[in-house]
């Protein structure tokens, strides 16, 4: 069982890729940032807790959301099913793809035979448009091949993990009805992405949260068991995590951008022009994280810490702008 023509080439996000190889098949294309953009995915969480052998730096929302968002501002309809058990949780894809139509999943990519780098991410996401006796065949990033294929086991223990961040064997369809206002859902979108942005319910969210992360990078050699492994890591997730670079800030520039291509607006142009000014400076604190991993020098957490400062209120400037 193959639904032929199924793709979404170059994708770097993996529930933006999931997503648009869906809506690809159901006639609608749009552009990586601009499914990120509708999803209101921009966001920010300084993640720490007693049992985590290191801090998390997150740039976007939480799993899922991105979808049902991007779904919402586009007419589009969502059908998502979730089940503890194995065997209806494998009806429920196998039903979809007799239909005709490509399933979306959230898993752990730990399970995934074509993940090179074993570590346990429970929001993980793909797109299956069919499989055979052995294997499952699925869309992922670019950066995990594209077009790949899984053993059905391992799909099945990836989809069933329990830990942070997994869902109970989550798979979703997505029909649409129509040709959407793009203009009216780019608008909306933007403005409650920054509102969401500058209001958040506690303080390690949003502008907020920059803030926190500003306070606390400093004491990151001491926080790490081994900063010439947590550090840099750190770092390369800020840039090629599949966020697209500088913590999704380069994919939410370029949303802005193709924003203003089909909304006339001053403040829109003018928030493009501000986060093309914060997306490198993200780029510079994770080089400073890397670094201070790799020599152990405190200063380069120093200098890290004011550019955070700095971009808490860039980023609480520019927002202000978007939300209109």
């Amino acid at each position: 069982m193959i639904i032929e023509n199924v793709a979404f080439p170059s994708g770097q996000h993996c529930e933006t890729t999931a997503l648009g190889a869906l809506l690809r098949h159901e006639g609608l294309e749009l552009s990586e940032p601009m499914l990120f953009g509708l999803g209101e995915g921009l966001g920010f969480v300084y993640w720490d807790a007693k049992n985590m052998d290191f801090p998390f730096l997150g740039g976007r929302v939480k799993p899922a959301a991105l979808t049902r968002t991007a779904c919402d501002r586009l007419g589009l309809t969502l059908h998502v099913q979730e089940t503890a058990s194995p065997r209806k949780a494998w009806q429920n894809v196998a039903d979809a793809l007799a239909a005709g139509r490509p399933v979306g999943l959230q898993l752990d990519s730990y399970h995934l035979d074509y993940f090179t780098t074993k570590v346990h991410f429970g929001g993980h996401f793909v797109a299956m448009y069919g499989y055979d006796d052995t294997h499952a065949h699925l869309i992922d990033t670019a950066q995990q091949g594209g077009a790949v294929t899984t053993t059905l086991t391992s799909l099945a223990r990836a989809r069933g993990e329990r830990g942070p961040m997994t869902a109970r064997n989550l798979s979703y369809t997505i029909t649409s009805t129509g040709r959407p206002d793009l203009g009216a859902a780019v608008r909306k979108a933007i403005s409650s992405n920054a509102q969401a942005f500058l209001n958040p319910p506690i303080a390690n969210l949003g502008h907020r949260g920059i803030a926190k992360a500003a306070q606390q990078v400093t004491r990151w050699l001491d926080r790490s068991g081994d900063p010439s492994r947590d550090l840099p890591l750190a770092a390369m997730l800020m840039e090629r995590g599949g966020t697209g670079g500088a913590l999704f800030r380069v994919m939410y520039r370029d949303f802005l951008a193709e924003a203003t291509t089909i909304v006339d607006d001053d403040d829109l142009r003018l928030g493009h022009q501000l986060y093309a000014e914060i997306a490198p400076l993200w780029t510079e604190v994770s080089r400073h994280i890397a670094a201070a991993g790799e020599t152990g020098d405190p200063d380069h957490l120093a200098r890290a810490s004011a550019i955070l400062t700095d971009l808490a209120a860039k980023e609480h400037r520019a927002m202000q702008v978007l939300a209109g």
